[in-house]
């Protein structure tokens, strides 16, 4: 069900969110309230795809801030979102025009669950210091995507800006690999690592931060290198090898869907990992509220990483 409410306020969709709960006896059980942040120029279907799917393991209510600020006069506009058009959450999409565009904290202050945790996401372009952004400085996690955003230095972006509660999804797009990596280092013989190299895309984050990770974790020499292929089906670490005294670990990409894994004295392995999508990696980030210090640490270990 859709609601579309042109030139209105906030008062309007408060008024229109209550009316529905109670005509469609839809129930309030909402664990959080997600504010997303983009521009009116994005794909907002793109955007909306994941936000619907991670609803289901994480209902909320979904208010969707689009900025148009060379739009004049100022106005605001809103549609509304329920049941099959909007997952498991209620969701409200806002463009702010004008003026009312720099003012994002007040719109959505009114319209935010009581006693529930608060998450901003920006899924495209995310300002220098979420934190300090007029959302940000409500959210107790603040979610950036640099994989969207890789104009310039997004990693020195997140690593200069960071406060604890940020994240990015570069990072919970490595999570099932790292799951590997440590399975694969648990096997006999645990004999001293002596160094370890990455090899991905030049302009991935995902194989940076996973560079900064085993720099922070292993405490070794840490090289990351760059392939000269961007495979957007591929899992962008296309091959770590850990060298240990007896021998090297690898755990490289075998297709779209397959990680190899060498251990020495042990046969190789072959592991079955699909990439993860934007509704994967929200829905993970949506799981823990509270700070993630192995993100904090990895961006930490950035510093440590030597690049080819």
């Amino acid at each position: 069900m859709i609601i579309t409410l042109p030139d209105t306020s906030t008062h309007e969709i408060t008024k229109n969110l209550l009316k529905t709960q109670e005509d469609y006896s839809m129930a309030t059980g909402r664990v959080l309230t997600l504010i997303v942040v983009a521009d009116a120029d994005d794909d907002i279907e793109a955007i909306l795809a994941p936000v619907r799917e991670a609803s289901r393991e994480h209902p909320s209510r979904v208010l969707v801030v689009l900025g148009a600020p060379e739009s004049e006069p100022a106005r605001l506009d809103a549609k509304m979102l329920f049941l099959g058009d909007s997952g498991s959450s209620e969701t409200v999409i806002m463009t702010l025009h004008g003026p009312m565009a720099n003012h994002p904290a007040e719109i959505v202050t009114p319209l935010m669950l009581p006693d529930t945790p608060i998450v901003a996401w920006w899924p495209t372009t995310a300002p220098a210091n979420p934190s300090e952004h007029p959302i940000g400085a409500m959210a107790q996690r603040r979610i950036t995507n640099a994989r969207h955003n890789v104009s310039g230095n997004a990693l020195l972006r997140v690593s200069s800006g960071y406060t604890p509660g940020d994240s990015d999804m570069m990072w919970s797009r490595i999570t099932s690999w790292r799951g590997i990596v440590a399975s694969a280092l648990d096997r006999p013989p645990h004999d001293e690592i002596l160094r370890a190299q990455l090899i991905g895309p030049a302009d991935n984050p995902s194989v940076d931060i996973a560079a900064g990770w085993l720099a922070d974790r292993l405490g070794v020499p840490v090289e990351r290198a760059a392939t000269n292929d961007d495979i957007e089906d591929h899992f962008p670490i296309r091959k770590l090898t850990i060298t240990r005294a007896s021998g090297e670990v690898t755990i490289e990409t075998r297709g779209t869907r397959t990680i190899k894994v060498g251990v020495p004295g042990h046969p190789e392995a072959l592991v079955a990992m699909d990439p993860r999508s934007d509704t994967d990696c929200l829905a993970e980030e949506l799981r823990y509220l509270d700070a993630d210090q192995a993100y904090a640490c990895a961006l930490t270990g950035l510093g440590r990483v030597v690049v080819r």
